[in-house]
């Protein structure tokens, strides 16, 4: 089965340069069939922000659909829809992405509208406040009205006290209220440029036809001043932190261990994501299988390795069955990470979790936009390696189930966590 996968696992062949303005440029031809992927990532998230001014970059992920010099108000979507597309953009700690799908008889609309985005936005008071009230509703939303929706923000405080981390992207509404226009220019003109950016391109193309659009469409674009980004160091974390928070929006308490681990271009961060797919992954994982099957203790249980630029969190949590307490849970929990420090896993689970994850794998890559996106990812976060999509089937194979019982060992130990109980708000 494993050699299989290794076979399906087909290297994504790309062309990449770099444009005289700092733009890079990835290519990658598919004609399986007539559909392109046109986006664009900028290196720009909410660790760019500064206290007091936090939510920026979320903000413009919805700002610059608002319209550009070419595109009016409200007509940058519906482009898209009218000539069969479909598109959207994101937002992480780290970075923007934007992108386009359409038929590939449409690949100039595609380069025309993200050029438009880069080269002409309007950012002004009415587009501003227009996108504030959508922010706001939307952190209502996700946030304020979801039941553990403030759950990664109250981890991410307590761990990151010092680095940007410390809010998450949709930041503040009262920074976004106090902010002027000018700061939102400013803020645009800092971190929207082609040298901050990567042009991925995914789909029924022609390499040197698209090369002469893009120097069409982004040619004009003003290369910027190069972009200063110092990582903020955080202390180790040298003995269990403990915090509790109150939610209204739930009615079962969860308990959550979050640990500190490196970031997402190192090795170990792979690692631990296949410590999360052996503790959580299916029914049949250890956690699932022990509180949810065996002891009916958890409705539900897991772990995750949280993958970040700079930092990753390594998170583990479950919510209580039949008002089991929640220290019960975090014990037994422990004793199954202590069985990963302890013994080497079985060959045929270290095979199961080679498998999924080169399943997962395969799995994005089998659309063109999610092999836009992993070329971008690659070059935007592995040191400008662009090839990394091609090498990550090799590193999830070399990783032993020795580097798994280590990297249990070096990260997931007590003194190196935060303990977060997360409950429903007590009555007024």
């Amino acid at each position: 089965m494993f050699l299989c996968q290794q076979s399906m696992a087909q290297k994504v062949e790309f062309t990449e340069y770099d444009m005289p303005n700092g733009l890079h440029v990835i290519l990658h031809q598919d004609h399986t069939a007539p559909v392109v992927a046109v986006s664009v990532m900028y290196h720009v998230g909410s660790k760019n922000e500064v206290i007091g001014r936090t939510g920026f970059a979320h903000f413009f992920e919805h700002l610059l659909f608002e319209g550009t010099d070419n595109i009016k108000r409200g007509e940058f979507m519906k482009i898209v829809a009218a000539n069969g597309g479909e598109n959207n953009a994101n937002t992480t700690q780290d970075r923007t992405f934007y992108y386009e799908v359409f038929p590939s008889n449409q690949f100039k609309l595609g380069l025309w509208l993200e050029s438009e985005r880069m080269l002409h936005p309007v950012i002004n008071g009415i587009g501003v406040k227009t996108q504030n009230e959508v922010v706001k509703e939307e952190k209502r939303m996700r946030v304020d009205n979801k039941p553990y929706g403030n759950l990664i923000s109250a981890i991410f405080k307590n761990i990151f006290p010092k680095h940007p981390y410390n809010w998450a992207p949709i930041g503040s509404m009262a920074d976004l209220d106090e902010a002027k226009l000018s700061e939102f220019q400013a803020f645009f003109k800092t971190y929207y440029v082609p040298n901050n950016a990567v042009l991925s391109i995914a789909g029924d193309i022609n390499i040197s036809q698209a090369r002469g659009l893009i120097s069409t469409y982004f040619g004009e674009v003003p290369k910027s001043e190069p972009i200063k980004y110092t990582k903020v160091e955080e202390a180790p974390i040298t003995q269990q932190l403990v915090d509790t928070v109150y939610d209204a929006n739930i009615q079962l308490p969860m308990i959550s261990a979050t640990y500190r681990v490196p970031g997402m271009d190192s090795r170990d961060s792979k690692i631990l994501e296949m410590i999360s797919t052996i503790l959580s992954n299916g029914a049949s994982s250890k956690l699932y299988k022990k509180l949810v099957d065996d002891k009916k203790e958890a409705l539900q249980v897991g772990s995750f390795n949280y993958a970040l630029e700079d930092y990753g969190a390594y998170i583990t949590y479950a919510l209580p069955n039949n008002n089991t307490p929640l220290h019960t849970l975090l014990q037994d929990i422990d004793e199954e990470v202590v069985k990963l420090q302890t013994n080497l896993i079985s060959e045929t689970d270290y095979r199961k979790i080679q498998n999924q994850l080169e399943k997962n794998y395969i799995s994005t890559n089998a659309k063109v936009l999610g092999v836009a996106e992993n070329l971008a990812d690659g070059y935007t976060f592995h040191h400008k390696n662009t090839a990394y999509t091609n090498q990550e089937p090799e590193q999830i194979r070399s990783i032993t189930r020795e580097d798994i019982r280590n990297a249990a060992v070096k990260y997931l130990q007590p003194s190196f966590r935060l303990v977060l109980y997360y409950l429903p708000a007590k009555n007024s």
